[in-house]
């Protein structure tokens, strides 16, 4: 079974391509999704959350949007936080993992934000990247409602640089060509996965 790694920067267009790969029948481990229902109602890391940070559930969940108040631009608040949810989403991640091989799924992605940073691509066979260029960027996620200049700025600081990721990628996906483009691109690296042809900085 080939395991694919995909990230990418916030507003590169990730959850797009990872969409894409699901169109191209490969299955994807979504590490945002895994920790929203980690900190949703009745998860696993609710209570943690709580006692670590007082007050930041309600209605046995965990809000989103206090808790983002109490660790934004607060590492240690935010490494805390981390030291809760990553040895969980790596559960969740395994056991993905672990159930793809039993099905037999010849090529499956791993989608995490934090791929290089954590680690997590030593668990690949080759990577993803989804990259463009800076403006691009900027419009896309000043799009969002809530977020600001000075947000971006805090979590590009946290993040690894867009052109370290691109270095380190196998592959890089550039996102503002248009959809089209991005989709040829990951179905040819779909189809050398298959056919276990690969390049060979590729695992």
């Amino acid at each position: 079974m080939i395991v694919l790694g995909l990230t990418g920067s916030i507003g590169m267009g990730k959850s797009t391509a990872a969409n894409m790969l699901r169109r191209l029948g490969v299955p994807v481990s979504d590490a945002d999704a895994i920790v929203h229902d980690l900190i949703g109602p009745g998860g696993a890391a609710v209570a943690a959350v709580e006692a670590a940070f007082p007050g930041s559930v309600e209605n046995g969940a965990v809000n989103r949007a206090k808790l983002g108040t109490t660790v934004f631009g607060n590492p240690e608040a935010l490494k805390t936080l981390e030291h809760i949810l990553h040895p969980l989403v790596e559960q969740a991640r395994d056991q993905f993992l672990k159930q793809s091989q039993r099905r037999r799924q010849s090529v499956v992605a791993l989608d995490i934000p934090l791929l290089f940073e954590v680690e997590a691509d030593k668990q690949c066979h080759a990577t993803i990247v989804v990259s463009a260029p800076p403006f691009i960027q900027a419009a896309r996620v000043l799009s969002r409602p809530g977020m600001t200049m000075e947000k971006l700025a805090g979590i590009r600081r946290h993040q690894m640089s867009d052109l370290e990721k691109r270095r380190r990628a196998t592959f890089v996906i550039p996102t503002g060509n248009g959809r089209r483009s991005a989709l040829q691109a990951l179905a040819r690296i779909v189809r050398l996965s298959r056919r276990g042809r690969l390049p060979r900085n590729g695992r």
